[in-house]
């Protein structure tokens, strides 16, 4: 160029014993497409990169080290968690060492072939858009954690009856995401897992036994005592009812035309259904009421009419008075058709729902 031109000529005339410089450098003239710059590139490129190839084949061996250690480490962790109930747990925990192993094997080789500003730059990236992610996937790794908490702490498992926002059914699955119940409509519902760690949750299945009671009003003239003691027989005689702990009736309240009878039992709801145990009781208590002559009047109500309303008076030979019909003494069985063999619900629900639907549960 001109200017080296000039600084040659510069340079000769500080020389020492010097008089005068006559130059008779030529400046060449670049053509319009000039090839030199782009192949010196190249050239320099290609020297820089065969100079770092041993730091570059080291470093990949390092990674392939890194990367077998990594899986070593990985099962040495899922086998030290074996014990462990929770499958979801062993997972987690295998890929969170054999990431960790991994990336401090990157990070060496990344260190030996000369590249720790590419490996800073990686980590403050990952950084980065690991933190945009939790912004933008919340909800997603809310759930995930909750799944995993839940699988540590395994307040339910599969097959349970539990009751969680107002939603009873039995567990079907538990996956990373929501916990699918099986209702006893026979419907499939999805909840969220961070609603259920944070929620309430009622497992009545965890214990075999489960209290139930209904209550039924008799008359005042009649004996409350006698009452109980008809009752409390009809419980301790059907064979779905727990003797420990004992049942129990007791008078809850006086209403408007009868004495409320409160009537208490255990029942062992992993063999029986609640609803259909209920059923059987209510109505063999009501037969034997009845046939010991205690009436079950039902709610005291008041007719208001608007005018007189005339009345007849029928006797006892007309025939139109009614017929009184007796009703039937308590039958031998503890249970009918209707109520069926008062097994739980469980198998109902199962047969109804199939198993094409259950899939993998990590509880």
């Amino acid at each position: 160029t001109e200017t080296q031109k000039q600084w040659a000529e510069k340079t000769a005339m500080r020389t020492s014993d010097v008089v005068a410089v006559v130059n008779h450098i030529t400046l060449r003239k670049r053509p319009l497409f000039d090839w030199q710059p782009a192949t010196d590139s190249l050239r320099s490129m290609l020297q820089g990169f065969l100079s770092k190839l041993p730091l570059f084949l080291v470093a990949l061996i390092v990674v392939l080290i890194g990367y077998f250690i990594a899986n070593l480490a990985g099962r040495i962790a899922a086998r030290v968690y074996a014990d462990q109930d929770s499958k979801l747990l062993r997972q987690v925990v295998a890929s969170v060492v054999w990431a960790i192993v991994f990336l401090v094997g990157l990070f060496v080789a990344l260190r030996i072939s000369n590249l720790t500003e590419l490996a800073s730059t990686l980590l403050g990236g990952t950084g980065l858009v690991g933190l945009a992610l939790g912004f933008a996937f919340r909800d997603i790794a809310e759930n995930f954690l909750s799944s995993l908490l839940l699988s540590v702490h395994s307040p339910f498992g599969v097959g349970d009856l539990i009751e969680v926002d107002g939603t009873t059914g039995y567990v079907r699955k538990v996956t990373t995401r929501a916990t699918v119940l099986a209702t006893f409509d026979g419907s499939q519902v999805q909840i969220p897992n961070s609603t259920i760690y944070k929620g309430k949750i009622t497992n009545y299945t965890a214990t075999p036994l489960r209290r139930q009671n209904f209550k039924i009003g008799i008359g005042y003239h009649d004996s409350a005592s006698d009452a109980q003691e008809l009752i409390m027989q009809v419980l301790r005689d059907h064979p779905a009812v727990e003797n420990e702990p004992a049942p129990a009736v007791v008078v809850e309240s006086l209403g408007s035309s009868t004495v409320n009878l409160n009537c208490l039992y255990w029942f062992n709801q992993r063999e029986h259904s609640g609803l259909r145990v209920g059923s059987a009781l209510i109505r063999r208590t009501k037969q034997s009421l009845m046939d010991a002559n205690i009436s079950l009047p039902d709610e005291a109500r008041e007719l208001v009419f608007p005018a007189s309303v005339p009345i007849q008076i029928l006797s006892a030979d007309d025939p139109r008075t009614s017929e009184v019909v007796p009703d039937d003494k308590v039958s031998e069985s503890h249970h009918t058709t209707g109520e069926g063999d008062l097994h739980s619900e469980d198998a109902d629900v199962q047969q109804a729902m199939g198993d094409e639907s259950v899939g993998d549960s990590i509880v």
